[in-house]
């Protein structure tokens, strides 16, 4: 894989997008798909694989923001695809993904993603990040102070309320994925969680194809714009894919407890990421 990379033009020599950036070393790139492998696990279980994946390809140098947020689309997509796979193979019939939430979901998320992602070079991330930590907060007290929410699915909205709750949240959602990212799936899973009444499991198995949206929705924005890295993005999927493989298959394996716990485990992850970048510590 590695010398594979090595033979692929940077995207100094082919403009904005290309293959690789210029600045990509051997030893970064083992670093990067360990990040993708382990953002593809954390991201399967719970969503948040935007943690560790995003911030490593922006500690790349020669690759400019706009550029990793593409190439990490690139990445998740094949992880998110795999995972979604995955969980609608082997999880029990009452814990499959609802089809009149996940459908006007994913298809107003795809649409919202394109809308991000079309502002996401002029709009700085740095100005939702106080809003993203605040939110990020609500999530975790509501979760912790909670501790049977999302054990067993309990069905809050029915027909039309449960249709427009749930493209309402795909829209919402889907911008912030297209324009910022990193916590989307931990917002989406939440939002299962907490307004729709999902259990974890259930609702993690439907953000994977509500994320699979988002994803395609930015990418159809990110790649004619030659935003995105190519090859650099193809090994990182690679890698995103075994990890997204085993976190399904270990999600369905342990339960919503084990998945709530990772959620925890990851938003406060967020938290205190999100946190050190308000007050100037990263």
């Amino acid at each position: 894989m590695l010398a594979a990379a090595a033979a692929l033009p940077t995207a100094a020599a082919t403009g904005s997008g290309g293959w690789l950036p210029a600045g990509l070393t051997p030893g970064t790139l083992v670093l990067l798909l360990l990040a993708a492998l382990a953002a593809g696990w954390v991201d399967a279980v719970v969503g948040g694989g935007g943690l560790v994946q995003l911030p490593a390809l922006l500690l790349v140098p020669g690759i400019a923001p706009v550029q990793a947020l593409a190439t990490n689309k690139l990445a998740g997509i094949a992880g998110t695809s795999v995972s979604a796979a995955t969980y609608l193979r082997h999880v029990p019939d009452g814990q499959r993904p609802p089809p009149a939430v996940a459908l006007p979901m994913a298809l107003l998320a795809l649409g919202g993603a394109a809308g991000g992602a079309a502002l996401a070079s002029s709009l700085p991330g740095e100005a939702l990040t106080p809003l993203v930590l605040g939110a990020l907060v609500v999530v975790l007290v509501v979760v912790v102070a909670r501790p049977r929410l999302g054990e067993t699915s309990s069905q809050r909205l029915t027909g039309l309320g449960q249709v427009g709750a749930a493209a309402t949240l795909g829209a919402v959602l889907g911008a912030y994925d297209g324009l910022l990212g990193p916590g989307t799936g931990s917002f989406l899973v939440f939002a299962l969680v907490g307004v729709l009444g999902l259990a974890f499991l259930r609702a993690t198995a439907t953000a994977k194809v509500v994320n699979v949206a988002t994803n395609l929705g930015a990418l159809l924005v990110f790649a004619p714009q030659g935003h995105v890295l190519w090859g650099l993005g193809a090994l990182m999927a690679l890698a995103n894919v075994t990890g997204g493989y085993l976190g399904a298959r270990t999600a369905v394996a342990r339960g919503s407890r084990f998945v709530r716990l990772v959620f925890l485990v990851v938003v406060g992850a967020l938290v205190l990421r999100l946190g050190a970048d308000v007050l100037g510590l990263t």
